[in-house]
């Protein structure tokens, strides 16, 4: 009977145990813990950058995430991440995935904050005595750290402690690294894949040139290289990358970066499959990496954009003026005036060009006699799309030199002035040049008399071509009256 009524006993329990365990699987979800994702969990990502210090980054990762309501820990996030630009979504079903609550953990631990961390609790003070050459362990209480780390062993109390500090633990309050925290409410129960997205500062690119000329300069080889330099405070490990090129506007003021030189200028132009694939993006331009890269931390990276070669390029010789001259009378010459070398071509399809080119510095280079190149300047460029005029300024003319004075001015009416001017050029070098003289006239103006012809350009401005000979002095007289 006692046999017989323990087993009844043990079978009712068994199926409480089984219906319980049925009913509780039915019921709902265990109580989710806080789970964390790191690099190991990536199984993609993609970084846009702007070449105004920002980067949007893409990560996507598998997930196993408990079903229900959850805290998830995102690490391995960028340390000048923007954190009101965040966003998380699924890549499965959209809606399987919601956000309750998000946070940005920047607390990081350090040996300050881990000192402040551990004020009124015990640690352990570890010595080497250098009589004995062993060890003592003194266990004191962190009264203070306010310019020095304040200890109380036993009745005492002592600072500069020559020894280690050792504590017993990290607070739960520090983190090792920069971390995304999100109250999520996840309804699937397979490995979630989701999408993170976020800016961040810390991130630049820009666009460098190098142009060769050849013994005539009258053509020129072309290379063009992306400098991507990363200081976001995380690494990106195979990395679809794009670079957007335009005038993006912020909302605080863009962060300057250090011009660093390139080592590319002997490297000859040869015709490449171009490993960026160029397009228009609303008012931009965006150029895409044709293959996958890895940007490492503080790292500058350089990238191929452009080659070009045997283009056709104009040197010219510029002397510019300026308005000041007309506004009043003055009776000192102006000698040797700087004459400006400028080269200039044409960013066209037949010209082996017509990419859209990024703002940038362009450094150019020349052969000499010995076969040795050299460098002859550079300039920055502006964005240029295709079909319009490169122009960059190399420096100033040795050989041709510039002499300007004023030989009439008068005030005609309350409004109206007259001005003579004679400008020398004198040509010191072993061929002959064509010097281009650009004169800003202010108001309205009409020439009443000039020793060589002149074109408009624009409503203030007149342009003279003087061919000035070798080893002679050419000048370029006129008069104009304004009105202003």
């Amino acid at each position: 009977m006692r046999k017989r009524y323990l087993f009844v006993a043990f079978v009712v329990i068994l199926l409480i145990t089984v219906f319980g365990t049925m009913a509780d699987a039915d019921s709902g979800e265990k109580k989710p813990g806080i789970l964390s994702s790191g690099l190991e969990d990536q199984f993609g990502i993609a970084i846009t950058i702007y070449n105004v210090n920002l980067g949007l980054v893409k990560d996507q990762r598998e997930i196993k995430l408990d079903k229900g309501t959850g805290e998830l820990r995102f690490m391995d996030v960028a340390s000048q991440i923007i954190p009101a630009s965040v966003s998380i979504k699924s890549l499965i079903d959209p809606s399987s995935l919601q956000v309750l609550e998000q946070n940005y953990e920047y607390d990081l631990l350090n040996p300050q904050k881990l000192l402040d961390k551990y004020v009124g609790k015990e640690v352990k003070l570890y010595y080497k005595n250098p009589y004995t050459e062993r060890e003592e362990v003194v266990t004191a209480t962190l009264l203070s750290n306010n310019g020095g780390p304040i200890f109380k062993t036993g009745n005492e109390i002592t600072f500069g402690h020559p020894g280690r500090v050792i504590f017993p633990g990290v607070p739960e309050n520090l983190i090792s690294k920069p971390t995304l925290v999100w109250l999520i409410e996840n309804s699937l129960t397979s490995p979630q894949k989701v999408e993170a997205s976020y800016l961040t500062n810390g991130i630049n690119w820009r666009a460098d040139y190098v142009l060769t000329l050849n013994d005539k300069d009258d053509k020129a080889d072309l290379s063009g290289w992306v400098t991507i330099d990363n200081k976001s405070g995380a690494a990106y490990k195979d990395a679809k990358l794009k670079l957007v090129a335009g005038d993006v506007n912020r909302v605080k003021d863009e962060y300057k970066y250090k011009e660093k030189t390139i080592r590319y200028a002997q490297a000859a132009a040869k015709p490449e499959a171009p490993q960026f694939k160029e397009e228009e993006f609303f008012e931009y331009h965006i150029y895409t990496l044709q293959r996958p890269s890895t940007i490492k931390e503080n790292q500058t990276k350089q990238i191929s954009l452009v080659t070009a070669g045997n283009i056709p390029v104009k040197k010219e010789l510029m002397l510019q003026g300026a308005k000041y001259y007309y506004y009043s009378q003055y009776s000192e010459p102006m000698t040797k005036l700087k004459v400006g070398v400028f080269v200039e071509m044409q960013n066209k399809k037949e010209n082996n060009l017509g990419m859209p080119l990024p703002n940038g510095i362009v450094r150019v280079y020349k052969l000499d006699s010995e076969g040795s190149l050299q460098f002859v300047g550079e300039d920055r460029i502006d964005h240029t799309p295709k079909d319009e005029k490169i122009r960059i300024k190399l420096g100033e003319a040795f050989d041709v030199v510039g002499a300007r004075k004023q030989t009439d001015w008068k005030k005609i009416a309350s409004d109206t002035y007259e001005a003579a001017f004679e400008i020398s050029l004198r040509n010191h070098k072993k061929e002959d040049v064509t010097v281009k003289v650009v004169e800003p006239m202010p108001g309205d103006w009409s020439m009443l008399s000039s020793s060589h012809e002149y074109t408009r350009t624009g409503a203030f401005t007149a342009e003279f071509a003087i061919p000035v000979p070798k080893d002679k002095e050419v000048k370029l007289t006129y008069r104009v009256r304004m009105r202003y």
